[in-house]
């Protein structure tokens, strides 16, 4: 059977592994997006909490995900949830980096001017702050988000959900003709989901960020 026929057989199988590889993705996103950038808020004005919390999220990047998602199992079992929390801790580093990064890069001037027109801490981190760092956060999100895209495939040895149950089950079909078109399917698909992921956050980037800052 070719590519082409493969793919049309499976059409149905192939839209529903990339809803479902869509919502994994989006859950570890959104929770490792919040979580990053509440970290990066804490931690952008203390020198040594912010070199602390840069080792620890740069650490968890470092645990080969098969081992993460094997040690996850006693915890949550099999399925989603131990994808999801092993994406969350991969997703974290570049949120919590861009960041620290943006909310640092805002000039010293601006804020100064803020507080001698009465503003509080809160407001200045609100409305001048965040706001100006908001395309380096975005971009760290965004970063995040293909990564993750990618690293969700491999939560298929755990039974998570997503493209990963057609590379890993075109990978135990070795030798035989329909494996490559298992595993071509798999990577096409990740790769469908990544692009679509990437622009849309650019276009969130975009909608969201002042035509100053672009």
């Amino acid at each position: 059977m070719g590519f082409f026929d493969f793919l049309s057989e499976r059409r149905d199988d192939m839209i529903t592994l990339g809803i479902q590889h869509i919502w994994l993705v989006a859950i570890a996103v959104a929770i490792s997006a919040s979580i990053g950038v509440i970290l990066g808020i804490i931690a952008y004005q203390r020198p040594k909490l912010r070199a602390a919390i840069l080792s620890v999220t740069s650490a968890f990047l470092t645990v080969p995900s098969f081992a993460l998602f094997v040690l996850l199992l006693p915890l949550v079992g099999l399925g989603a949830p131990p994808v999801i929390i092993a994406l969350t801790l991969y997703g974290l580093l570049p949120v919590v980096r861009n960041t620290i990064t943006g909310l640092r890069e805002v000039d010293p001037a601006i804020i100064e001017s803020a507080q001698g027109m009465g503003m509080g801490r809160r407001q200045r981190l609100l409305k001048i702050e965040l706001p100006m760092a908001w395309p380096v956060i975005i971009t760290g999100i965004r970063v995040t988000t293909v990564m993750l895209v990618g690293i969700a495939t491999i939560g298929a040895i755990v039974l998570g959900p997503g493209y990963g149950s057609l590379i890993f089950d075109g990978l135990g079909h070795a030798g035989v003709p329909v494996a490559v078109n298992l595993v071509l399917a798999g990577i096409i698909g990740t790769i469908i989901v990544a692009i679509i992921f990437d622009a849309l956050f650019t276009l969130i980037g975009r909608l969201t960020t002042s035509r100053g800052l672009r």
